[in-house]
């Protein structure tokens, strides 16, 4: 068993989307419904299923070829910048997230790939002692952390900056992004491999952890409370 939840909704479920999503290409809105649907392809996050008619003229060209999915048989499409999947059955598509410019839940912008509903994530002050070290050499203590709370994750400890031994990492150019947190601003790295990061601009729901440096508990020893904390398994990080 886990040391924490896991995604439930197994692959093939659905669920209707309640916000308004939109998408960019060009600095043109190429889609923009209020009847999307939520698809599990996998566990851990669903795909938006967008009405054909709610997709812009022009976007999806068909390339002829046809590809068998578990859920379904789509017809292959090029769009943007990449690939889209129309299925007659469902009169939906779905696009390859990266074929498009950007995504929006309403207003606010989404990254990487749609919310899973049924996940949380949730950042909470915490006066635990929190120690994580790397081969002997304490890279972060501190007694005043914020903890992320993420849905098919383990606990993330975000350190305040002057708790941070930051002469033993090396600045890293690495770049990530989460649909719940944004994108990372910095990484670092100990002989070429990340070990931490931060997010200067978080998303709204996530502000407590703004400029604060969280640490992979996969690579890194981690205490708390001075009780050893075995590395975790996480399939879907």
């Amino acid at each position: 068993m886990s040391d924490y939840p896991l995604p439930f909704v197994p692959p093939g479920g659905s669920a209707p989307v309640p916000r308004r999503i939109r998408a960019l290409l060009d600095g043109q809105a190429v889609l923009d419904t209020q009847n999307a649907i939520y698809l599990w392809e996998f566990p851990p996050y669903p795909q938006y299923y967008v009405p054909l008619a709610d997709v812009a003229d022009g976007v999806l060209v068909d390339t002829g070829e046809t590809k068998v999915f578990e859920h379904g048989v789509a017809r292959v499409h090029t769009a943007g910048r990449g690939k889209a999947w129309v299925y007659d059955e469902l009169d939906r598509v779905r696009f390859q997230w990266d074929a498009l410019d950007s995504w929006f839940e309403e207003d606010e912008e989404v990254f990487v790939h749609p919310r899973n509903p049924y996940s949380r994530c949730d950042a909470i002050r915490s006066s635990r002692h929190v120690q994580v070290s790397w081969d002997g050499v304490v890279l972060a203590d501190s007694t005043s952390t914020v903890i992320v709370f993420e849905t098919g994750l383990p606990p993330r400890y975000y350190f305040p900056r002057t708790a941070v031994s930051f002469e033993h990492l090396t600045s890293s150019e690495t770049q990530t992004a989460c649909p719940y947190k944004g994108r990372t601003s910095e990484y670092w790295s100990i002989g070429g491999q990340d070990l931490a990061w931060s997010y200067d601009f978080p998303t709204a729901a996530l502000l407590p952890i703004s400029g604060l440096v969280a640490f992979f508990n996969e690579r890194v020893d981690l205490s708390i409370d001075g009780v050893p904390i075995e590395r975790p398994v996480t399939p879907f990080s």
